[in-house]
Formats: structure tokens, C-alpha cells, sequence
């Protein structure tokens, strides 16, 4: 009975009713779009270093992001230095990347290249590469203008075998093949010949990381211990290590999300307050004559309650939607420039997202209900 009371109460002003839901489908809607993106950013990169290859990453002093990024800093002798010491740590092969970025405010021209030596056998880095057009790295000429593309690049791009990559005044590379892998990392990467990479930037000297493949995987964080001890000026990190890098910062930018979606709720939290107030003042005299048939103060309590709680619900339900629709664009959006899905709406996520709309209707309405409930039978009656 107290559930139709309070439905009907909301049918009776539906424009208002209409508005504070809107509110509350914006704001439960923008929380489902921005925790998605965590959800979906984990599941990517969880599918990206399960294509990588290498067993450890060795880098010039601590392993974190800047190391994709930042001027190449580990000097190439460590390749000899390492390959020198394979029987003692186990190493099977030692393969220098360079990595390059060429950032550009169109994302048709923005590319990542990786430079590797040309006899490398791609799948040694990345599991399920695939090439689907043209060929691989001229292993005979290791200092080649030739690359092999990414699918996503290329068609991000408008590029295909043949055409030429221009990667700064001093470099042309002409692109030689079209290589795909499940995931979208190098699908949106550049491979290049690393000697041609290095002239191009003036860096001769010096890589980004070694990949090192071990003769006994399962024993890479011994491995990584017993380099770090031996030479502490380097950083090794497994792949374990590495996905932990990446879930520290997804933990950084969870905490950055939750204070955002806390401001938009709390917004909505007021916005169904202030409705409920306003219903409470305006029902007034409709409070006193019920409480004058009989009705007990937790009635009223429990009716605008309920109306609260159900105007949250169904803010909820529509923010949802509006949430689910939300996180579809921006994958298109992502899709279209890194080849990733980064949002993911999980049945958690909604279950989560409806759990707190439901508490802050509950909070929103205490004080309106509380108000209902106190309003004295004489007063209430008298008033027009």
C-alpha cells in the first residue's frame, strides 16, 4: 500500500519528477562510464602482456612508464654485457628495442615505432603476431628505410604496402608489410630496423629496454634478483612486475574516478533532497489530514522515504542505460584510434552503481521524511 502511495505522489508531479530523475541518470550514468573505463583499461592491458614475449625487461635505472616514453637511455653495450654472462643467468637471447614516438594532434599521424634488429622473429615479442600483407623485415639488410605497419595504424593511417612513412626531415621509411596481433598493441605500432631507427634520431648509442628470453621461464624473478644484484644501475622486471606497474597506476586513476563520481552523486543526492523537501512543504495540509484519520508519524516517514528511494531507482535504471550508451561511444571512440576497447560495463558495475543510488535516496530523504513526521495534526489541518 505504501509503495502505490508513493508512486502515485511522484505520477502527481511528473515534470519535477522527470527532472530529478534526469539528475540522478546523469549522474549514476557518468559513474558507470568513468569506473567502466577502469574495468575496461584492465582488461586490455591484461590481454596486451599476455602477448608479450619477453621473459624480463631490462631498462637503465628504475622500470616505470617513462621508459616507453622518455629519450632512450640504456646504453647498447648492456647487450654484450648480458650475452656474455647468458650461462650464468640462463639468458637465451638479449634483443635491444628502441622505442620512438612521433605525437601528432591528429591520431592519423601520431605513431609509435619500435625499433628492433631485423633478423628478430616478431613473435618472440609478441605471441600472436601475424603477418597479413606483403613481408617481414629484410633480415639481410639491417639497416633498411622499411617497416612493417600494424593493421590499426594503417587503417587509422589510410596506408598499405608500398607507401611511404615519413618519420622526420633526415627519414623516409617505406612500408613493406602489415602485421597484426590480438590485443592492439602492435597493431598501432611501427616496426622499423633498429640501426635505421637509431640514425634517424640521432641515437646510435643507446636503447630504450632489452627483451631477454630465459632458458627457464619460471625462474625469471631469480633471474631479474641476481642481474639487479650484479649490476644495481640497471632495472629488471618481470612480466608479473610489470602488469603490477600497470595496476599501480590503474589504482591512481580509480581513486581520481571515485572523487569525480562522488561529486556528480552528491549533486544528485541534493537534487532529490531539495525535491523531497519541497514535496513535503507542499503536501502540508495532505500530511495533516491523514495523520488526523489515523495515520502513525512513521507512516509519513516511510512514504516519502519510499518516494525518495524510488525516484533513485529509477534515475538509477535510466542512468544506466545512459551509462551503457556512454561507454559504447567511447569505445568506438578508442577503437578507432589505439584498436583497444577501453570501457567495460560489468554486471558489478551495475550492481554497484544501483546499490548507490539506492543509499543515496535513503540519505537524501531522511531529513524530508523526518520533517513529515514531525509536522503536528493542528497546524498541518489549519493550514491553506
Amino acid at each position: 500500500m505504501i509503495g502505490s502511495l508513493a508512486l502515485t505522489s511522484l505520477r502527481r508531479r511528473p515534470l519535477r519528477t522527470f527532472l530529478t530523475a534526469l539528475g540522478i541518470a546523469v549522474a549514476v550514468g557518468s559513474t558507470v562510464i568513468f569506473l567502466s573505463l577502469g574495468e575496461g583499461m584492465r582488461r586490455a592491458f591484461a590481454q596486451e602482456l599476455r602477448g608479450l614475449g619477453p621473459d624480463l625487461q631490462v631498462s637503465f635505472g628504475p622500470f616505470d612508464g617513462t621508459v616507453f616514453t622518455a629519450v632512450p637511455e640504456l646504453p647498447i653495450r648492456y647487450v654484450g654485457t648480458l650475452e656474455a654472462e647468458a650461462e650464468r643467468f640462463g639468458i637465451t637471447s638479449v634483443t635491444p628495442i628502441l622505442l620512438y614516438v612521433r605525437g601528432s594532434l591528429a591520431t592519423s599521424t601520431a605513431f609509435v615505432f619500435y625499433g628492433v634488429p631485423a633478423d628478430m622473429d616478431p613473435r618472440s615479442l609478441y605471441a600472436d603476431f601475424e603477418l597479413i600483407a606483403g613481408r617481414s623485415l629484410d633480415p639481410t639488410v639491417p639497416d633498411a628505410l622499411e617497416a612493417v605497419i600494424g593493421e590499426q595504424a594503417a587503417r587509422r593511417a589510410g596506408m598499405t604496402v608500398g607507401d611511404a612513412l615519413r618519420l622526420n626531415p633526415r627519414a623516409s621509411f617505406e612500408i613493406v608489410g602489415v602485421a597484426s596481433a590480438t590485443g592492439g598493441l602492435l597493431d598501432n605500432a611501427i616496426l622499423v630496423p633498429l640501426p635505421a631507427l637509431q640514425d634517424a634520431i640521432g641515437t646510435t648509442d643507446r636503447v630504450s629496454f632489452l627483451a631477454l628470453d630465459l632458458r627457464v621461464p619460471e625462474q625469471a624473478s631469480r633471474t631479474a634478483a641476481q642481474i639487479a644484484a650484479a649490476y644495481p644501475e640497471l632495472g629488471v622486471q618481470t612480466r608479473g612486475d610489470i602488469s603490477s606497474i600497470f595496476e599501480r597506476g590503474m589504482q591512481i586513476t580509480d581513486v581520481v574516478r571515485l572523487g569525480i563520481s562522488g561529486i556528480a552523486l552528491i549533486v544528485g543526492a541534493i537534487a532529490v533532497a531539495n525535491t523531497m523537501l519541497m514535496s513535503v512543504f507542499e503536501r502540508t495540509r495532505e500530511f495533516g489530514v491523514v495523520r488526523a484519520v489515523g495515520a502513525r508519524p512513521r507512516f509519513l516517514f516511510g512514504l516519502v522515504l519510499i518516494e525518495a528511494l524510488l525516484l533513485s531507482l529509477v534515475g538509477a535504471a535510466a542512468g544506466i542505460v545512459l551509462g551503457q550508451v556512454g561507454a559504447h561511444v567511447v569505445n568506438v571512440l578508442a577503437f578507432e584510434v589505439v584498436g583497444v576497447e577501453v570501457a567495460a560495463v560489468t554486471p558489478r558495475l551495475v550492481a554497484f552503481a544501483v546499490a548507490v543510488a539506492a543509499a543515496m535516496g535513503l540519505l537524501a530523504g531522511l531529513l524530508p521524511a523526518a520533517r513529515a513526521a514531525r509536522i503536528p495534526i493542528a497546524v498541518a489541518v489549519a493550514r491553506e
